[in-house]
């Protein structure tokens, strides 16, 4: 019989580990969580300091009397779960309920899967932190009394087996909430002014800052305009550079996941976990954004020889959510120099992605010469505005660029376009002009990823709940995730060419939403 037992949570990390530490070892999974409250009223006994009451469940007996017999026939357990408030919890439920000694009993903690890791992680054991423990079984205590209390209530006044909770109840209301704020939302018209100046490659756009709330002012604009001179008031050219962004946290790789790739929150967790028990990433719920020396050292290495010392620049980040947990690292590939690695499309894309992210972070700026001309028109006082970029050095845009939000993208399309040569005073050529019909859009609905994002800003949920809380409320059918179709909306073009102005009336679709949420009936009432 092996002289260690090491115990961790799940069985495919088991098998990983196990290849890692020789003959001495035997290496079994706990399969998560081993016991739990009681799932009675007495479960927590308020008037006694909130003592509680645990048991093992029945699916759990087979593998509690397993661990029991291999603990007792080994001389030393290490205790190797998570390293997060969850996996505390796990360590000190096992070393309870397997009846563990700490004369005989390690705690060792790792957040990749890799040799060297484990190897250092058994040469630094400690004891189990209580303080860890004591805050699991805090939230815990929380989330039993607050759906203990509230559910009773739901079933009374809606309908039986509803539940609410300490986090999905406040997501399922930011979408109740968000919605109604949709349907009350009046939507104002206004008229968008664009020009088009030069001819072939020289052509570029001109907007006018300010828009015309009325359909005759914006006529009287171009009609102003028909034989006017357009000429350059003011050329500024000015450096510009963009930074990378942090490796990702769970939350937003979460969100980027998303976005570039379209996957929903628990399918990130499902795949970011196979990845992490196969030893290819850092563990994937953490809300830091550190990387270890080590990591910053090995990041280095493969910008300088993948695409050169000029690439590199070291950086250090620090985490702005409250409450983070900065000892552990954010989520990182073990091995830089493995670009891409061999799995199914999913995780090579994921992987992918949490590759790119954590090198880009540690590479250069991207420089740029950002040119803002200013034309004046004879016949008006205001200024027409064009914008160009080009790019002098891409630094880490070689390897990748964050998404954002479709709604949230409010940058204009044609910032990055680049201007012909200009000169203060140069006479334009006006090809046409056109005032065109824009609407005010509401607030958007939620993703599953945007929703994070804003349970992380207020402060709610931690990077391992937010994956359940959202399957959650779909679960009980208080949201619903889907496509909707718009409806169509007519707006006005007016069109300045020569001297002539032409009118026309074109549609649009609007509002169509893809994989937004949204809450059901039952949600509305359960919120309320």
């Amino acid at each position: 019989m092996a002289k260690n037992l090491l115990i961790v949570e799940s069985p495919a990390k088991a098998k990983t580990i196990e290849g890692y530490l020789g003959k001495d070892f035997t290496v079994k999974s706990s399969y998560g969580h081993i016991r739990d409250l009681v799932k009675s009223e007495d479960a927590i006994d308020i008037a006694n300091n909130f003592a509680q009451k645990y048991e093992v469940p029945a699916d759990k007996k087979q593998v509690v009397s397993e661990l029991k017999k291999l603990a007792k026939e080994a001389e030393m357990v290490w205790l190797a779960s998570d390293e997060d408030r969850e996996g505390e919890a796990i360590s000190w439920h096992l070393f309870e309920t397997l009846g563990l000694k700490d004369a005989s009993t390690k705690r060792i903690v790792f957040h990749e899967i890799t040799k060297p890791a484990i190897l250092k992680a058994i040469e630094n054991p400690r004891k189990i932190d209580y303080n860890l423990v004591n805050a699991q079984q805090a939230r815990r205590v929380l989330d039993r009394l607050v759906g203990f209390e509230l559910s009773p209530v739901l079933w009374k006044k809606v309908k039986p087996s509803l539940s609410a909770g300490r986090v999905q109840s406040v997501a399922v209301r930011l979408i109740v909430d968000r919605e109604r704020e949709i349907n009350k939302f009046q939507s104002e018209a206004a008229f968008k002014i664009v020009a088009i100046f030069g001819k072939g490659k020289e052509a570029f756009k001109a907007e006018l800052p300010e828009r015309w709330a009325k359909q005759e002012d914006a006529e009287k604009f171009l009609k102003d305009c028909i034989g006017a001179d357009f000429n350059v008031n003011s050329l500024e050219t000015k450096p510009a550079k963009r930074s990378p962004a942090a490796p990702f946290t769970t939350s937003t790789l979460q969100q980027e996941a998303s976005r570039k790739l379209g996957f929903s929150v628990s399918r990130t967790m499902q795949v970011a976990q196979k990845l992490y028990e196969s030893g290819k990433i850092t563990y994937m719920r953490t809300d830091s954004v550190n990387l270890s020396d080590l990591a910053l050292n090995a990041a280095a290495q493969e910008i300088n020889s993948a695409y050169g010392e000029k690439y590199h620049q070291l950086r250090k980040y620090k985490t702005k959510a409250a409450g983070a947990q900065e000892a552990h690292e954010a989520i990182r590939p073990t091995y830089f120099d493995a670009h891409t690695i061999d799995g199914d499309a999913s995780e090579k894309r994921l992987y992918e992605l949490i590759w790119k992210r954590a090198i880009a972070s540690q590479m250069s700026e991207a420089l740029f010469e950002k040119t803002v001309a200013k034309i004046g028109i004879s016949t008006r006082k205001e200024e027409l505005v064009a914008n160009g970029e080009v790019m002098k050095f891409d630094g880490f845009l070689k390897v990748y660029l964050e998404s954002v939000d479709d709604e949230e993208d409010t940058q204009n399309s044609e910032d990055n376009a680049i201007l012909p040569p200009l000169v203060k005073g140069q006479r334009l050529d006006l090809q046409e002009m056109t005032a065109t019909e824009r609407f005010s859009r509401p607030a958007a609905r939620y993703t599953e990823a945007s929703l994070v994002k804003k349970l992380e800003e207020l402060g709610i949920g931690r990077p391992s709940t937010y994956a359940p809380t959202i399957s959650t409320i779909q679960n009980r059918g208080y949201v619903v995730k889907e496509d909707r179709e718009g409806k169509q909306r007519s707006f006005k073009v007016l069109t300045l060419k020569g001297a002539n102005i032409t009118k026309e009336e074109k549609t649009e679709n609007t509002g169509a939403e893809r994989g937004k949420l949204f809450p059901t009936d039952i949600g509305s009432v359960v919120n309320d």
